[in-house]
């Protein structure tokens, strides 16, 4: 009974044995935490909720319809050619030149600039192959290929001023096929703080090589849209509280008498010889004529673009 009465004393007795420590928990509970986090990044604080809501609100919000249709493949042939597109920066993937080809300056000075370039690849072919891929044009042993120009969507266009928070400037073509006149309009656009041109998908010039040396290097920085059609395009335009206004030789109005230059704005420029088709026209806001003392019936894409840009970058400095 005593060996029974002992054991029963020993579980239930308060005394405590040896415990195990706390292996420093309780003095790393006590150390600091670092600085305060700021207040949209604290759980259940009112910056943070109206973060979460702005992200939410953007998640909702389309992503930007990048990428009209896309361009060709293009090829630009023969020495003085090839030299001036790599001198004046038009983009290429790649430069094909002829074995053994007759070396002159010009050859070495197109080799030279591919190469510093750079993400250009040298490509040496036989004279056959090259008369195959430019269908027997005289190439005289340089062929450099420009890749597909990445068209933005129209609506990109006054999107990306709006978020900078800037009036759109924009400028449409209807009918222009000229490239030389779609690299001057763009170099226009970027001189006096333009947002981008737009142009139709058919029967209008393209984002080609002569449209980039055009554009003496603009091109770079300024997109171009291409429409699938230019009305709904500018319907579009229309319905975000941009002002449409086509130039006409017998517009309502001339350039001077026009309020809306300096807020959002597309100015719509018809070809030289047809002007603005039918549908285009009825769709503008207002047709705005350039007042021509010297007798001139009209002017070509780019000068008049210019005339109005001006005029608008002007007003806008006001």
């Amino acid at each position: 009974m005593a060996g029974n009465s002992q054991r029963r004393n020993r579980r239930t007795s308060n005394k405590k044995g040896a415990t195990v420590g706390s292996g420093g928990k309780r003095r790393r509970g006590l150390e600091g935490k670092g600085p305060t986090p700021p207040a949209e990044m604290r759980k259940g604080h009112v910056k943070q909720r109206a973060a979460n809501a702005k992200v939410r609100q953007a998640s909702k919000r389309p992503a930007p319809r990048r990428g009209g249709p896309k361009g060709t493949n293009e090829l630009v042939v023969g020495r003085n050619s090839v030299f001036e597109a790599l001198r004046d920066g038009v983009p290429a993937s790649a430069l094909y030149v002829q074995q053994f080809i007759d070396s002159d300056e010009r050859v070495r000075d197109a080799l030279r600039l591919a190469t510093e370039r750079g993400g250009i690849n040298l490509m040496e072919a036989p004279r056959p192959e090259l008369d195959r891929m430019t269908n027997g044009l005289n190439h005289q042993g340089l062929v450099l290929q420009v890749p597909p120009y990445d068209y933005a969507h129209p609506e990109d266009l006054a999107a990306e001023a709006f978020d900078a928070g800037e009036d759109p400037l924009i400028v449409a073509l209807d009918g222009v096929t000229d490239p030389r006149n779609l690299g001057a309009v763009v170099r226009s656009v970027c001189a006096f703080g333009g947002h981008g041109v737009v142009v139709p998908e058919r029967r209008a010039a393209g984002m080609t090589a002569g449209a980039w040396k055009t554009s003496a290097g603009t091109a770079a920085r300024t997109p171009v849209a291409r429409a699938t059609n230019l009305t709904r395009a500018l319907e579009a335009y229309q319905k975000a509280g941009i002002t449409v206004v086509g130039l006409a030789a017998d517009g309502e109005l001339e350039l001077g008498d026009v309020e809306a230059l300096d807020g959002p704005l597309v100015v719509v420029v018809g070809s030289e010889g047809k002007g603005l088709s039918r549908l285009v026209s009825e769709t503008c806001d207002v047709r705005v004529r350039i007042a021509m003392p010297g007798g001139a019936e009209s002017l070509n894409a780019g000068v008049a673009a210019g005339v109005v840009l001006y005029e608008a970058a002007r007003r806008r400095r006001r």
